[in-house]
């Protein structure tokens, strides 16, 4: 076997309070209950690849690792080319994908720093696949991934698409939670491939895919440093191609794993709205203006509550309490429903602020080239 099973670590030895890497050792025992066996070698098929796996990485190099798992899992293995971009990490990952070569058709690329677009565009430039496929690095993927992707793409054709992301059950509890606050209707409007939504479906980085010939066409993605995603899928359904969701391909997102780091995550998506809605028309729908109002609306009842009548003051915790009922019935977890008041309120109140900064940007003039925490947003 090339891959030993992967024995689960302390709570206290991945920063939050579960062994993150027994994801793996789950999927591998789902994937051996389907298939009856475990291929862990490289398939040597000299045929062009269906897909191109394109996977930037950012000073990440144990997150990519179960991404690399979870891909060595995937049924349509042989249709598959990974490409691996350390985007000018000062912590490689290129020790830790070694033992991957042989397990995988594995590219491995250095570039000095180009964000997130520019490592994606430079994987897409070595991709032999007929369709690119981009995930994050802080993935992972059930086995049937791209067998899922094939079996809808025979029956549709879309020259863009993406699924949803999912919370693990063994992800963290603060993991949970920050998943419900970007899923849920009531935050986000389930604009994020929810079934529910307010909004049309735009694939994102973390799980999107198109035909390279498309991606060819309008240029890969923009030089954003956020928000290039939604700017991407914007461009493919400007240029006249289709754009859908696949539901039931999903990835489960490991995301942001401290409400400090995802208050960063959600403020710069505040402000990369602006520049967006500035550059597509269109961009800027009610959804996104709802956490402005909430942020607004915030010292607005605190002031009618005083003058007019104490009932104003009750607006915001009842929407929190439908929040943490909410979650409850989804999760059915006590914990992770409180936790999701928490994340709900940084998710709405970072976005709101973002925008409200995107604004101020916008009118100063410093809107394409000011980057939210540039410096520290991966920490």
């Amino acid at each position: 076997m090339l891959f030993q099973p992967l024995k689960p670590k302390r709570s206290d030895q991945i920063c939050t309070e579960m062994p993150l890497l027994s994801i793996i050792n789950h999927l591998k025992d789902e994937y051996i209950k389907k298939y009856d066996y475990l291929c862990t070698t490289k398939n040597n098929n000299s045929r062009m690849p269906k897909f191109s796996v394109i996977i930037p990485v950012y000073n990440r190099p144990e997150e990519v690792v179960e991404l690399l798992d979870s891909l060595t899992m995937q049924s349509l293995k042989a249709d598959m080319q990974v490409i691996v971009v350390e985007d000018g990490s000062s912590t490689t990952c290129e020790k830790e994908i070694a033992p991957y070569h042989k397990q995988l058709d594995l590219l491995y690329i250095k570039q000095d720093n180009k964000g997130p677009g520019g490592a994606r565009n430079r994987g897409a430039q070595e991709a032999q696949g007929e369709y690119l496929i981009f995930f994050d690095s802080d993935c992972v993927l059930p086995s049937d991934y791209l067998k899922r992707t094939q079996d809808h793409l025979d029956n549709e054709h879309l020259s863009c698409f993406g699924g949803p992301d999912k919370a693990h059950k063994f992800f963290s509890s603060v993991q949970k939670a920050i998943s419900y606050s970007m899923t849920s209707i009531f935050t986000t409007g389930g604009i994020r491939g929810g079934k529910k939504k307010m909004d049309k479906f735009y694939p994102r980085s973390f799980n999107l895919g198109v035909e390279k010939s498309i991606f060819d066409e309008i240029g890969g993605f923009s030089d954003m440093r956020y928000g290039e995603d939604i700017d991407f899928s914007m461009r493919v359904l400007e240029a006249g191609h289709e754009i859908g969701l696949i539901s039931e391909t999903f990835v489960y997102h490991k995301r942001r794993t401290s409400f400090r780091s995802f208050f960063k995550q959600v403020f710069s998506s505040g402000s990369a709205r602006v520049v967006l809605a500035s550059t597509h028309k269109g961009a800027l729908k009610l959804v996104h203006l709802l956490p402005l109002f909430f942020v607004l609306g915030i010292p607005v009842s605190i002031l009618f509550a005083c003058l007019l009548h104490w009932s104003f003051a009750l607006v915001y915790p009842l929407y929190f309490m439908i929040v943490f009922i909410h979650s409850w019935h989804t999760t059915n977890e006590f914990k992770v429903a409180l936790l999701s008041v928490v994340a709900s309120f940084i998710q709405v109140v970072g976005y709101g602020l973002g925008f409200l900064t995107g604004i101020w940007m916008k009118l100063t003039g410093r809107s394409r080239t000011y980057v939210a925490f540039k410096k520290t947003f991966y920490k």
